[in-house]
């Protein structure tokens, strides 16, 4: 770790990154406090995270091109300006049909970023890619955190957790005076220009990347709303607790690559992921919210190296197409954040948001059988 240089470059990705964690940390927790002020439904209320999917995967069609286009570092800060000017949207909206186009247009531009985020850094840490990958990431996850410990305590005191949500506007202007000129990136048209069919090895962890996703926003959206119901804790109370499982992000994303070092990015990620199934085993039993919020701890550190090492893996089943991987890998959690949320809320509201919770160790175990037989081992030896 010594030898890596954490410079202005990464502080800069690093910083745009954490504003959009921010804002994710707030919208989970924030469902339950939208649903009652806008008196809808678990399914209706689930549509903003369908919104946020479809924004992913509309993302998905245009990112590589977009790259091509404009190079990574422009693309990246195209993406922030969006999320910055469609979020009082979301922010301020007064019905569901405005916070609903607020979430599609922003979670665009959200998009456009963190799918630029993974292959600069890789290019700027290229021997060091999967530490830095996750630690910004570990960082990343302090933004989730404060925003959700933010939009839970104002609304604790009888405060909007709106206005929580609003200054990601002042830090996204503060992040660009910092960073506009930090981020070098070679553009070659040529270069970055990236089409072609993709390999089996590839569309398999595909799969399983669109199942971590799959559980991660299902957990994240609803993990307030489970714990009211198995322990009576008021709703803005469950969703202070939420901050367990960003808190758990930020321990395995900055610890987890220190303490995994021996152990190659496939053994890695089943490790994690065995570790979420049990938590989450626990957290699903639990009836006690002391339990439930160490449970939920241990979900997010088992969720927190699956982003990075999944994109990694990507990447390097790609045939040398970053781009062309993480345009594609946009589709899968497009796909994930649309469905597996809603489908979730959909449950519930027709068998309870218990029974309904029995999904997510099915989209763990998908997740398991995919990293089982889409191994990158060859290729990172290559």
């Amino acid at each position: 770790m010594s030898k890596i240089k954490l410079d202005a470059y990464f502080w800069t990705v690093c910083g745009q990154v954490t504003i959009l964690n921010f804002f994710l940390g707030g919208f989970g927790p924030a469902q339950p406090l939208l649903r009652e002020e806008q008196n809808t439904s678990l399914t209706v209320a689930g549509l903003h995270g369908t919104a946020m999917g479809i924004a992913a995967i509309i993302s998905s069609f245009i990112q590589s091109g977009l790259v091509h286009k404009l190079g990574r570092k422009n693309t990246s800060w195209l993406g922030l300006a969006i999320f910055t000017v469609a979020l009082p949207l979301f922010a301020l909206g007064t019905n569901v049909y405005m916070t609903l186009i607020g979430v599609l247009i922003a979670c665009i531009g959200f998009n456009f970023v963190i799918m630029s985020s993974v292959p600069l850094l890789s290019h700027h840490y290229p021997k060091h890619a999967d530490v830095v990958v996750s630690q910004s990431n570990g960082i990343n996850s302090a933004g989730y955190v404060f925003g959700t410990v933010l939009v839970g305590t104002l609304a604790t005191w009888g405060i909007s957790w709106r206005l929580g949500l609003l200054l990601c506007l002042p830090a996204a202007v503060a992040i660009y005076l910092f960073g506009r000129n930090k981020i070098n990136d070679a553009h070659d048209h040529e270069a970055v220009k990236q089409s072609g069919k993709l390999s089996r090895g590839y569309w398999l962890a595909w799969l399983g990347f669109f199942a971590s996703i799959a559980s991660e926003f299902a957990t994240a959206f609803w993990a307030a709303s489970l714990i009211t119901d198995r322990t009576g804790a008021a709703a803005t109370i469950s969703t202070i607790c939420v901050a367990a499982l960003g808190s758990g992000m930020g321990i395995g994303r900055w610890f987890l690559p220190i303490w995994l070092k021996n152990y190659t990015i496939d053994k890695r990620l089943q490790l994690i992921l065995y570790l979420q199934l049990v938590a989450f085993a626990i957290f699903w039993l639990s009836h006690n919210l002391q339990v439930s919020l160490i449970a939920l701890l241990f979900v997010g550190i088992g969720i927190s190296g699956q982003f990075s090492l999944s994109m990694l893996r990507l990447i390097r089943l790609s045939d040398n197409r970053p781009d062309l991987a993480m345009g594609r890998s946009s589709l899968a959690a497009g796909l994930a954040i649309a469905t597996s949320p809603f489908f979730l809320a959909f449950l519930g509201d027709h068998i309870g948001i218990s029974r309904a919770y029995l999904m997510v160790p099915v989209i763990i175990a998908v997740a398991i059988i995919a990293l089982k037989f889409a191994s990158s081992e060859v290729l990172q030896q290559r």
